[in-house]
C-alpha cells in the first residue's frame, strides 16, 4: 500500500511534536491537542491549533526567539522519557540491537523494565512483526514505562510482565534478550532455556565487578563468542577555522557484554557455574571483541 508522504509529514491533532529551539537548544515534546496551549521558557504559551495542518520543519515564533516543529525521533523519546531510574543511552541501545541481530520480526526478551527507555529502542526494531516481552521485579516501577512506550506508539509491539528474579520464563524461543539488572549472572541459567539456538544475549552494567561476573556466567553457561565493550561518544562543534571537540562528553554510561547461545552436544556433561566466591576471585581472560 502506498503512503501519501504529505500527509505523513503534517502535524495532526495528537501528533507528537519536538519543539526545538536553536538559540538556547531548548526543547520540548509536545503532544498536540486542539484548543490548547503549551507553555516555554521564552514568553506567552504557544497555540496549538496554529501547529495543526503544518509540515514538520515549520519555523514558529514567540516572544523572545523562534523554534521549529520537528518529527521526533526514538532518540528523542528514549531522552525525554519520563523517568524513576536511570536509562540506557542510545549510544548503547544502537549498538547493542544490530551486535545482538534484532530486526523486524525478532521476538526480544528484556529482563529489567526500568522506565523503557530500551524498551521503546527494542520495539521500534522488531516492528512491525515482532515482539518485546519486558519483565520487570517491581509492579509499580514500569508504570511510567507503560506511558513513555504509549507516547511512542509502540504499545502493540510490547508486553508487560511481572516477575520474580529466578522465576522460569513462560515465552521461549527469543531471538535475543536483553539483561538489565544489578546481577545478571544469577538469571543465565533461567535465560539460556528461553533464548533459541543462535540467539544472542546482552546483559549493560555499570561497573568492572558485574561485567566480570557476567561474562563468566555467560561462559559457564554454554554461551560462546562472549565480548565487552564500552561506548564513548564526543561531541566535535564544527565551525568553520575553529572546529574542535566539545569540553563534555556523553563517557562512561553502561558496559555492554554479548554472548551467542549455542545448543550443547546431549552426550557432553554440562560444565557446573563457580560459586559467587569463586567468581569473585577468579582471574578472567581480557573481555575484547575480536
Amino acid at each position: 500500500m502506498s503512503v501519501d508522504i504529505e500527509t505523513k509529514n503534517v502535524i495532526k491533532d495528537g501528533s507528537l511534536v519536538l519543539l526545538w529551539f536553536e538559540r538556547k537548544e531548548v526543547s520540548y515534546l509536545v503532544r498536540t491537542e486542539a484548543g490548547k496551549k503549551f507553555p516555554i521558557h521564552c514568553g506567552r504559551p504557544l497555540a496549538m491549533d496554529e501547529w495543526i495542518g503544518l509540515p514538520y520543519g515549520t519555523r514558529v515564533k514567540c516572544d523572545h526567539g523562534e523554534g521549529y516543529l520537528l518529527n521526533p525521533t526514538v532518540e528523542d523519546l528514549m531522552m525525554k522519557a519520563s523517568r524513576e531510574s536511570g536509562i540506557i543511552y542510545p549510544k548503547d541501545a544502537a549498538f547493542l540491537i544490530m551486535k545482538a541481530g534484532i530486526r523486524p520480526g525478532s521476538k526480544v526478551l528484556e529482563i529489567g523494565t526500568g522506565s523503557g527507555s530500551l524498551t521503546m529502542a527494542l520495539a521500534q526494531a522488531v516492528a512491525p512483526h515482532g515482539h518485546v516481552h519486558t519483565f520487570d521485579r517491581r509492579s509499580d516501577l514500569p508504570k511510567n514505562a507503560h506511558k513513555n512506550i504509549k507516547r511512542a506508539g509502540l504499545e502493540e509491539y510490547v508486553t508487560f510482565h511481572q516477575r520474580e528474579a529466578g522465576q522460569e520464563i513462560p515465552e521461549k524461543d527469543f531471538d535475543a534478550a536483553i539483561l538489565d539488572i544489578p546481577t545478571p549472572w544469577e538469571e543465565m541459567g533461567v535465560v539460556k532455556k528461553a533464548i533459541a539456538g543462535g540467539g544472542h544475549i546482552v546483559s549493560l552494567n555499570p561497573t568492572f565487578n558485574q561485567i566480570e561476573k557476567a561474562a563468566e556466567a555467560m561462559r559457564c553457561h554454554g554461551f560462546i563468542n562472549v565480548a565487552s565493550i564500552e561506548l564513548l561518544e564526543r561531541s566535535i562543534l564544527a565551525r568553520e577555522g575553529k572546529t574542535r571537540p566539545v569540553q563534555r562528553m556523553v563517557s562512561h554510561t553502561e558496559f555492554l557484554v554479548f554472548g551467542t547461545r549455542v545448543l550443547e552436544n546431549p552426550n557432553a556433561s554440562a560444565q557446573t557455574p563457580p560459586a559467587e566466591e569463586e567468581m569473585q576471585g577468579s582471574e578472567s581472560e581480557e573481555i575484547v571483541p575480536e
